[in-house]
Parts: C-alpha cells; sequence; structure tokens
C-alpha cells in the first residue's frame, strides 16, 4: 500500500504543477511532511472545478453529482482506485477534515452550473465555499491537530482564500465572461465597467490581503514561507491589476513572469526569519 499511495500523491503532484505555478512553487517551500497533503488538496479541488469549466461535450451535473459520491465512498473505505481521490481520502482521514467543508466546496462548484450572475448573498457563499473553505483543508493539516490554533487562524485562512480567489475573478474576467457568461461581482456589469467598480473590488482584496498576513505571520514555521511566497505572488497580481486601466481589464490576462517570481521568493526568504 505504501508504494500505492506514494503513486496517487504523485499523481495529485504533477495536476497541481500542471495547474499552477504559483501554488506548486509555494508548496515545494512547505516542508516535506506537508506537501503531499496540500498536492491531494489541490488535485481533489482542481478536478472538481476541470468538471463545471472545461467538460461542455458531457453531462456536468452528472458529473459532479458523480465525483461527489465517489469522494466521500473513497474516504469512507478508505481506498479508490482513482488517484486523486485516494491521495485525497488519505489526507482527510489522517488530519480528520471536517466533511463539511467538503460539501460547501461541492456546492460551490455546482452553482457554478446554474448561476451567470451572482447575488451579494450567492458571491459570498460561493467565496466561501470555491476558496474560504479549501485555507480551511489547509489550516487543519498545518496545525497537525492543534485545534486552538486552527480555531484561532480561521478567519485569516478564510480572508486569505479570498483574496486569492477575487483576484482570479479579476483576472479571469475575459474568460469568464465572454466565454462561459458569468459574472461574479454583484451589481457589476462588464460591458459598462466603471474605476468606481475596479476600485470597490480592489478596496475589498486589500483588506482580505491585510488579514490574511496576519494569519500568516502565526502560522507554523514548516510552512510560513510556503504561504508567504504564494501570497507575495498574488499581491504581485494584484498590484499589476490594480496599476491597468478599466478600459484594458477584459483585454489582458494578467502574469507574473518566472524572474518576478524568483526575485519575490528571495524577498520572502528574508521577510519570514522573524
Amino acid at each position: 500500500m505504501d508504494l500505492y499511495d506514494e503513486a496517487c500523491f504523485e499523481c495529485s503532484k504533477v495536476i497541481t504543477t500542471k495547474y499552477s505555478t504559483s501554488f506548486s512553487k509555494g508548496i515545494k517551500k512547505f516542508n516535506k511532511q506537508f506537501r503531499y497533503p496540500v498536492y491531494a488538496i489541490y488535485g481533489f479541488v482542481r478536478y472538481a472545478d476541470e468538471i463545471v469549466d472545461t467538460f461542455h461535450n458531457h453531462n456536468k451535473a452528472q458529473l459532479i453529482k458523480d465525483f461527489e459520491q465517489d469522494t466521500f465512498k473513497a474516504i469512507h473505505q478508505k481506498i479508490s482506485l482513482n488517484p486523486v481521490l485516494h491521495s485525497f481520502q488519505l489526507v482527510v482521514n489522517k488530519y480528520d477534515i471536517d466533511h463539511q467543508l467538503i460539501e460547501e466546496f461541492l456546492r460551490s462548484m455546482e452553482m457554478d452550473l446554474t448561476h451567470k450572475k451572482y447575488t451579494d448573498a450567492d458571491y459570498q457563499t460561493y467565496i466561501h465555499g470555491s476558496a474560504g473553505v479549501i485555507g480551511l483543508m489547509c489550516l487543519q493539516v498545518f496545525c497537525e491537530g492543534d485545534k486552538p490554533t486552527y480555531q484561532r487562524l480561521t478567519p485569516m485562512a478564510l480572508s486569505l482564500g479570498s483574496a486569492f480567489q477575487k483576484i482570479n475573478f479579476l483576472r479571469d474576467v475575459r474568460s469568464d465572461f465572454e466565454d462561459r457568461g458569468r459574472t461574479y461581482f454583484p451589481e457589476v456589469d462588464f460591458n459598462n465597467f466603471t474605476l468606481q467598480n475596479k476600485q470597490t473590488i480592489e478596496a475589498d482584496i486589500r483588506r482580505d490581503f491585510e488579514r490574511g498576513l496576519e494569519g500568516i505571520k502565526l502560522l507554523p514555521r514548516g510552512v510560513r514561507l510556503g504561504v508567504y511566497t504564494a501570497y507575495s505572488y498574488y499581491l504581485e497580481l494584484f498590484n499589476k491589476i490594480r496599476r491597468l486601466p478599466v478600459s484594458e481589464i477584459l483585454n489582458h490576462r494578467v502574469r507574473v513572469s518566472n524572474t518576478t517570481k524568483a526575485a519575490l521568493y528571495a524577498k520572502a526568504l528574508l521577510k519570514t526569519q522573524f
């Protein structure tokens, strides 16, 4: 079983590396015992997201339903022939990850199948389920059973996940709005996107970032550098978006170059030695 477990974790690692250079680079900065668990969480959430965003020629509603059933079957049976679900169930069972977090995440994925415009209530629910709970899953791994620390850091983890997701929304406005017909931000019409709209969204993200940074400083040393590295990448992405004129939001998908990422990592390495 050890060989099978490792092979499944390696599959989740490949998925993470293929889909997100920022997160994979951050995970590499974790102490070794935290890397496989976070790869497993990312692989799980990436595949669920892929169902609703990519598999257009298939019955997405049935696929996400089957994925949910297979997920909890794997968790209860403590095994799966799906390597992504097998590695994920190992983490869920080892770290006693709350099943409600998994359910909330999957509910948000289902929202993408039916929601094109989001009310404020829908938006908050979606942010929590699609990003906040992922931060909490990772936090349960980081805390390794230390419940008081988990409870203390929960609000900050939710804020950091929220900031990351909202930046993704701004970065991916073109594909979400033009290709999928989605508008996540409430009361925003991207056919008439104004400077005030942009500044309101950015102010909200800035508050999330500030709260999230408070939590990063309190994380265990074994993961602090990795999380701060991801934070630095997203902060740089956010700053590039802030400098982008309103008229260009729908025309540019902002990226952070590998050279810039290397420089940000060097700075992160120095700043996390507190």
